[in-house]
């Protein structure tokens, strides 16, 4: 009861007077015996406060090198293998460009996989103490723009700003970290003219009534990313074909200016930017010719990174880029996902029906290079994951910020100021170990997480190795043996923060456990179609007839609802609910397990 009652308050205990939010770390720094607490047998870094403070305490290369205390390991699709990274400046930052999206419609689950997938591998190198530029670009000025401009009688600059705004707030919803740089290609039309006069003189393109090519014929390292002979080339990837090429792999640096479309002045005439050459210009502009990591979905390959290669290094023979890392693909019910079928899927379509932290917790369930099948039993079962982990944190913090544990030290009339002041004086204990199989829980927790990750991000095993100190904690909170076990509120407190290291390096980590959980309550009762004070009038109905011995009644209620993915928990204070994976939908999860 006294639990359920502090779940209840902790909206009111994680506020200031003032009305401000609280963070969780500082309402759990109130704490008097865990403020200061540290693991003194067990190094610092493991134990660290914040995921990504080795970055910032790393005062030079050597500093930051004994930080890191696992090798990162990198599939590389140019050379087919996983690979240690070892950037091109050890004492410098990290360079990582990924191609963005091109803003013409609602952003998708693709691209979701894409941007959550690097969205990790920044997290991850920032953990390990590398700091980090990343770029990632906006294609503003395309033949699919201008189509569904002049489609919707729009601008095409208006269109894909407005696109482009709807993707960066999809992005926001999924915690995925704005990039270091976000550069558009119209802003860029100097740089890839002077890349494209650079190619030119290199006599690696030509010049056609005002277009310009590129020559692969020119180029003999052509394919050796992709594997792909010069035949296999998809001409006419977003255009049709030309006839006057030399050559029908040659592909645009420049297109000449057509009525009714944006154009430049250039060299050789009005025109606009080929798509390839765009991310050749911004990322030697923002990152130099030659940077550690270019990433992208796997679609992008061949023809499009192919290509980037090649005008990178015939603009500049020493252009080069150390790991080029793809994301694999994402299909819907086991069907490519495309418009043609109808089963195209937007962001913004899933997050009305599914807190936006599901989805990212069902894509980081698949390993990033590995294709993932979209089917909305799986977001159940990803939703309701993320609905038991927060609900542990949480009844966590709501006991450890309870009055009845701080007494006199935490009244909520007081000020924060006054809080820590009176808190200072029981810190005498800070520096005691804690129980040993506490201390065993945190660091296999440690060591499965760095290793799964360094290991090319297997973000699934990650996940998986915080199922035991979750258990640890259910037990610590609920079961006789483990409310008696000795400092368990240390325990508890050092349990949490791990595992919040674990969800902010994976983007799952929430501004507000309680927010978090009343957001995917919310979520789940709208896709059931019903409001909370349908299922209240529900658990009234269940109880009364329980109390009349109406078990077969009761059971039809009970099941009712878990139809729904509505799920009743029986306790001594009451019955209370919370959302799960539909009935029907369990046992069909259960039968493919």
């Amino acid at each position: 009861m006294a639990a359920r009652r502090a779940a209840g308050l902790l909206p009111l205990l994680l506020s200031s007077p003032s009305g401000a939010r609280i963070p969780l770390r500082r309402a759990l720094s109130l704490v008097p015996s865990l403020r200061s607490y540290r693991l003194l047998s067990h190094p610092a870094r493991s134990f660290s406060t914040s995921p990504f403070s080795a970055s910032a305490s790393a005062s030079n290369g050597a500093a930051a090198e004994t930080e890191r205390t696992r090798e990162l390991h990198l599939y590389n699709t140019k050379s087919r293998k996983k690979e240690h990274f070892r950037p091109r400046a050890p004492d410098g930052e990290v360079g990582m460009y990924v191609c963005g999206v091109t803003p013409y419609d609602d952003s998708h689950i693709g691209h979701a996989r894409a941007y959550v997938a690097f969205d990790v591998l920044y997290r991850y190198l920032r953990y390990l103490a590398y700091e980090v530029r990343y770029v990632r670009n906006f294609t503003d000025i395309d033949d699919k723009i201008i189509a569904r401009a002049n489609q919707l009688g729009e601008d095409p600059f208006s269109l894909s700003k407005r696109f482009s705004d709807d993707f960066l707030s999809d992005m926001a919803n999924l915690q995925c970290l704005p990039p270091s740089v976000e550069p558009r290609v119209s802003d860029h039309i100097d740089q890839i003219i002077n890349m494209i006069k650079q190619i030119l003189d290199n006599n690696c393109a030509y010049v056609v009534g005002g277009d310009v090519y590129f020559s692969v014929d020119n180029f003999p390292e052509y394919g050796e990313l992709s594997g792909r002979k010069l035949d296999d080339n998809r001409a006419g990837e977003r255009v049709a074909v030309d006839e006057r090429k030399r050559n029908p792999a040659d592909f645009a640096l420049w297109k000449a200016a057509k009525d009714g479309e944006p154009w430049w002045d250039s060299p050789w005439g009005p025109g606009r930017p080929g798509w390839h050459i765009e991310c050749s210009a911004m990322s030697a502009h923002y990152l130099g010719l030659s940077f550690d990591i270019h990433g992208g979905g796997e679609d992008l390959i061949f023809p499009h990174h192919e290509n980037e290669i090649a005008q990178s290094r015939a603009a500049c023979c020493d252009s080069s880029i150390n790991y080029w890392i793809h994301n694999g693909f994402v299909n819907v019910n086991s069907q490519k996902m495309s418009k043609s079928l109808g089963n195209f899927v937007t962001i913004r379509k899933v997050i009305e029906m599914y807190h936006p932290l599901a989805l990212r917790m069902f894509l980081l369930g698949t390993h990033y290079r590995s294709p993932i099948n979209y089917t909305i039993e799986q977001l159940n079962v990803a939703s309701d994951r993320l609905y038991y982990t927060y609900q542990v944190v949480q009844l966590l913090v709501a006991i450890i910020v309870s009055p009845r544990l701080l007494g006199a030290h935490l009244r909520i009339s007081q000020t924060l100021c006054d809080c820590e002041e009176s808190c200072q004086q029981q810190q005498k204990n800070s520096g005691d170990s804690l129980p040993a199989n506490t201390l065993n829980c945190i660091q296999k927790l440690h060591d499965e997480f760095e290793t799964s990750m360094s290991d090319d991000l297997h973000t699934s095993v990650a996940l998986a190795a915080i199922s035991e100190p979750l258990k640890v904690m259910n037990d610590l909170l609920h079961t006789r043996k483990g409310k008696k076990q000795e400092k368990r509120l240390e325990s508890l407190a050092a349990l949490e923060e791990k595992i919040g290291v674990v969800l902010s390096v994976l983007g799952l980590l929430p501004s507000s456990y309680h927010e978090a959980l009343q957001q995917l309550r919310e979520k789940a009762l709208r896709r059931a179609s019903i409001t909370e004070e349908h299922v209240l009038q529900k658990i009234e109905e269940r109880t009364a007839a329980r109390k009349a011995k109406q078990y077969e009644k009761s059971d039809e209620i009970r099941k009712e609802l878990a139809a729904a993915g509505i799920a009743l928990m029986d306790g001594p204070d009451g019955t209370t609910w919370r959302p799960s994976v539909p009935l029907s939908e369990e046992e069909g999860v259960a039968v493919k397990t």
